[in-house]
């Protein structure tokens, strides 16, 4: 055995240490601990890929704040190391928390040892290794709103159930998916994005469900559909509102039948995906006037997850504004400012009608004109809306969405797609909010 194909478990349960070195017998090298104590020893000692720690060494102690911190030791001395947490106590903000703090998996005891062994072998694959180039991740945040929608997010994602995405456009609902394909058991396998809102009537079929030679014009080859890239892990239908009627039927029988028929052929092909979709529309209100089939909307919709607006989480936003001046300091090679506390107030009570998305673009841009150790409020392009107090309403919704847009209008000259980009939404929901709104 080389040493890439080292496991080590720590756990104070003997039966459990047997039991996994019996089950991960002539598949890779098993070195076993009953005491994290030792744990710094055995890293230099046997070089482990993999790490398989619980999180309770104490019996008297059950909050596994033991585990966290031999998992940051780890993260520590071996930051190449994969770990997997090991708890007796099904604790999902606990493993999230674990997880966040660089774990790739975890598991509940009692185990399944097929769900063990699946979790070792897919960490010695390097899946979700913390030395690949990092993607995107969630920014839980520490508002009450982001805490409890993280609890049932930890226990959905371990299912299959279709999950619906819903919020304004800028909250991150992207990245919520993509944290569930990779807390979920299908996190192995891929993951397709399909924007719905920019897939023409046209190309619908050939997209979703594939086509064969000459099925028509441009058709020179065979092309499997997303359903299909998508088989063993998860497909995700962005802006599923946006989807025209006349094609929805086909979707939810594709849905129901579990498989798809590429496009100039006759052949069915069995798909196995777990589905989400995402949207910043009323579904109900569109069920309602006809424009989305009620049974799709069932179908799409058996649990939904509902992302807040900004400014229903102001106590997240200074934890945002650290998150980008990190990255885009790094970008631009620049050093990183401090914020004065009188700019983090301003921020806060801003009503960032394109959420996350359009704090994102103030915050890069006040880094890049930034001159000096700090910003303050005049380094912040705030727009001319009325700041709200935090925590108070400043109006309705959509009195502030309208009077945030016709202001950015006003201050671009009419130039829609640099308005677009300053409020962090699309051009075509920017066309569609000033129909709406008469501007």
């Amino acid at each position: 055995m080389n040493e890439s194909k080292t496991l080590l478990v720590v756990d104070d349960n003997k039966d459990i240490l047997s039991a996994v070195r019996l089950l991960m017998r002539n598949r890779v090298e098993v070195v076993t601990a009953s005491t994290p104590d030792s744990i710094p020893d055995l890293l230099r000692k046997h070089h482990p890929q993999v790490v398989l720690l619980d999180m309770n060494f104490r019996a008297v102690i059950n909050s596994g704040n033991e585990g966290l911190y031999w998992l940051s030791e780890i993260r520590r001395l071996s930051p190449q190391t994969a770990v997997i947490l090991f708890t007796a106590y099904a604790d999902v903000n606990l493993a999230v928390e674990g997880m966040k703090q660089g774990a790739v998996d975890f598991v509940v005891k009692p185990f399944e040892n097929d769900t063990l062994t699946e979790a070792i072998l897919k960490a010695f694959k390097g899946k979700g290794s913390r030395t690949d180039t990092p993607s995107p991740r969630m920014l839980w945040g520490e508002s009450a709103v982001m805490t409890n929608l993280r609890g049932i997010v930890g226990r959905v994602a371990a299912t299959d159930a279709n999950i619906l995405i819903t919020g304004e456009n800028g909250t991150g609902k992207d990245l919520l998916a993509r944290e569930i394909h990779r807390m979920s058991l299908r996190s192995a396998g891929p993951m397709e994005t399909v924007d719905m809102g920019a897939v023409t009537d046209t190309l619908f079929e050939s997209e979703l469900y594939g086509h064969v030679k000459g099925a028509f014009t441009d058709a020179r080859a065979d092309r499997a559909g997303k359903f299909e890239t998508a088989h063993g892990g998860t497909l995700f239908l962005d802006e599923i509102g946006n989807l025209p009627y006349h094609l929805q039927a086909k979707l939810l029988t594709s849905l129901q039948q579990r498989q798809v028929v590429r496009v100039g052929s006759n052949v069915p092909r069995p798909i196995d995906i777990r589905l989400i979709c995402a949207t910043n529309l009323d579904l109900p209100m569109m069920v309602r006037g006809g424009s989305f089939r009620q049974d799709l909307y069932y179908r799409i919709n058996t649990v939904e997850l509902q992302l807040p607006p900004l400014r229903s989480r102001q106590e997240d936003i200074p934890l945002f504004v650290k998150l980008f001046l990190d990255k885009y300091a790094k970008v631009y090679g620049k050093e990183v400012p401090e914020v004065s506390a009188d700019a983090m107030r301003r921020l806060q009570s801003r009503p960032w009608p394109g959420n996350i998305r359009q704090l994102e673009h103030a915050v890069e841009k006040a880094l890049i004109l930034c001159d000096g150790p700090s910003l303050g409020v005049a380094d912040f392009d705030l727009f001319d809306e009325p700041a709200t107090p935090c925590g108070t309403p400043g109006g309705t919704l959509e009195e502030m969405e309208r009077n945030a847009i016709a202001s950015a209008i006003r201050q671009h000259g009419g130039n829609l797609a640099e308005v677009a980009r300053k409020l962090g939404i699309t051009r075509q929901t920017l066309y569609n909010k000033i129909r709406k709104y008469g501007l």
